[in-house]
């Protein structure tokens, strides 16, 4: 008989307790804007009108925040002065931590640019910290890079009396931090329209956003935020500053990015982040679940370990202001949670913890995929009248099924953990699959290949007798011939124009 490993249920004891992991995280801090004119108008409304007391005069609030609100307003004389006092903590803070460039994600929106300029400003001022720090070890660079994200605007949007307004555009924003807080090297843009330098970044509204569609720009942003981060930290292995903190004896600077946003729309991101996409949509008529307060300039500390885990550090902090400039609402208490390791993030976990909206969010991310990596006029999809139905599973992808009342549709969706990596349609009548949409940072790994599988294996479930695909692309055709499909003639009323493949369930 062999003999037993003497050291068999020490190596078993550290698997179970996981001490050995390696966990690369990124420092994320959240930032509110400072007080803008707008916050200052509607305090002086409630103090004029009497807001919050019986004799409250709603017909001059009304006129009052009418005559004096802007569509997109900078600071405040007492935001300004939150901006300087921030600039002041973060500048010193950051040179004690972070890597050069420190990495900044802010809203279009005026507020939030020139809250975060002085910061800007006096990093590229210089000194021995920003030319020393730099994330390849090299020494020299950039101290900051900036992308002004369109989707990171407040809930709402640019208008004003219900009346739409564009937003500035590309040149307008540049014209704010170049060449005084950036290079122009150093400042980027996304969601913006990529063939109008005119366009501002709210020229799609028809008017003041509603709730749900807060609520959807959520999570495509909260979908664009982690894929950021996951191509961060896929340079592990390669970049000094990307690594495991909570080791003793690790380096000092790390990886930051610093995300400048607004109120609401913060709170609507956290529920994401905290929640994992579970008790997360909020309906108009539906009572709020969860709100995560912000004061102007408060900050919230996070660390993210990739694929969806993020670790709440603290919230709300304003450590560089006093009593009296603290505005804009009161302290919001964050709680953290045990980071689970890469082999614990299951799907049977989230569905005992969120089981009366894991379709919702399943949608939800299968929705802000097509919008940030599909094509633009496939983009849109049916959110309501659906039923999840579980197909088949890949090693630690799953797969799964969200099959619509629209004429035999089904959406399959690939989910890693917590997050959708790929989603594609098959119709059930047609045989056609369309739509396929993989997350970039989930390229080359089985992803597409499994949702094809999956659309073979639910073809012969129904019935169907051929899979119809019509790429559009050589890489999409070099694709689907790996997969065994096989051009044919179009037929009679199809306008594939030779794009046409089919293959066997």
């Amino acid at each position: 008989m062999a003999s037993k490993d003497p050291n068999a249920d020490n190596k078993k004891d550290q698997e179970e307790n996981n001490e050995g992991a390696v966990r690369p995280s990124i420092h994320i801090q959240l930032i509110r804007h400072a007080e803008s004119e707008n916050n200052q108008v509607y305090r002086d409304a409630r103090r004029i009108c009497k807001g919050g007391t019986p004799d409250f005069d709603l017909e001059g609030w009304n006129a009052y925040v009418d005559k004096h609100r802007s569509a997109d307003p900078g600071l405040s004389t007492t935001g300004k002065e939150q901006a300087n006092k921030l600039a002041d903590f973060l500048v010193e803070d950051l040179a004690g931590r972070a890597s050069t460039p420190v990495r900044v994600v802010t809203s279009p929106m005026r507020r939030t640019l020139e809250t975060i300029r002085p910061t800007l400003e006096r990093l590229k001022e210089g000194g021995d910290w920003a030319s020393s720090s730099s994330s390849d070890g090299n020494g020299g660079g950039s101290p900051a890079s900036v992308i002004v994200n369109a989707f990171y605007h407040e809930s709402e949007g640019c208008h004003i009396k219900d009346e739409p307004k564009p937003g500035m555009n590309r040149r307008e924003i540049s014209s704010l931090l170049v060449p005084t807080a950036l290079d122009p090297s150093d400042l980027s843009f996304e969601g913006f329209d990529p063939n109008n330098e005119d366009a501002g970044w709210y020229s799609h509204g028809t008017g003041p956003e509603t709730r749900p569609e807060s609520e959807d720009r959520a999570a495509r942003f909260y979908v664009w935020l982690c894929e950021h981060l996951d191509q961060q930290l896929a340079e592990a292995s390669h970049a000094p500053d990307v690594f495991d903190a909570g080791v003793a004896g690790s380096p000092t600077l790390r990886r930051t990015c610093l995300c400048i946003g607004h109120g609401d729309f913060m709170a609507l991101l956290l529920k994401r982040i905290v929640a994992g996409f579970g008790y997360t949509h909020e309906r108009e008529g539906v009572t709020h679940r969860s709100a995560f307060v912000h004061v102007n300039t408060g900050i919230t500390d996070l660390e993210y370990f990739g694929a969806g885990r993020f670790l709440l550090m603290a919230s709300n902090q304003t450590p560089h202001l006093p009593h009296s400039l603290r505005t804009g609402g009161g302290l919001k208490d964050g709680w953290s949670y045990l980071m689970p390791d890469d082999k614990f993030v299951l799907d049977a976990e989230v569905a005992i913890a969120f089981s009366d909206e894991i379709e919702g969010h399943l949608r939800e991310q299968a929705d802000a995929l097509r919008r940030l990596y599909g094509r633009k006029e496939d983009s849109s999809t049916d959110r309501e009248g659906t039923k999840l139905e579980k197909t088949t599973g890949e090693t630690e992808d799953e797969a799964a099924s969200t099959t619509s009342s629209r004429g035999g549709e089904v959406t399959l969706v690939v989910k890693r953990g917590l997050q959708v990596v790929g989603c594609a349609s098959f119709h059930e009548e047609t045989g056609r699959i369309s739509d396929v949409v993989v997350r970039p940072s989930a390229r080359r790994s089985q992803v597409g290949r499994t949702l094809v599988d999956s659309a073979r294996e639910h073809a012969k479930k129904v019935g169907a007798d051929r899979l119809v695909a019509e790429p559009d692309t050589d890489e999409a055709r070099a694709f689907f011939e790996k997969l065994g499909f096989e051009s044919v003639e179009a037929e009679d009323g199809d306008a594939a124009d030779g794009r046409r493949m089919e293959a066997k369930p």
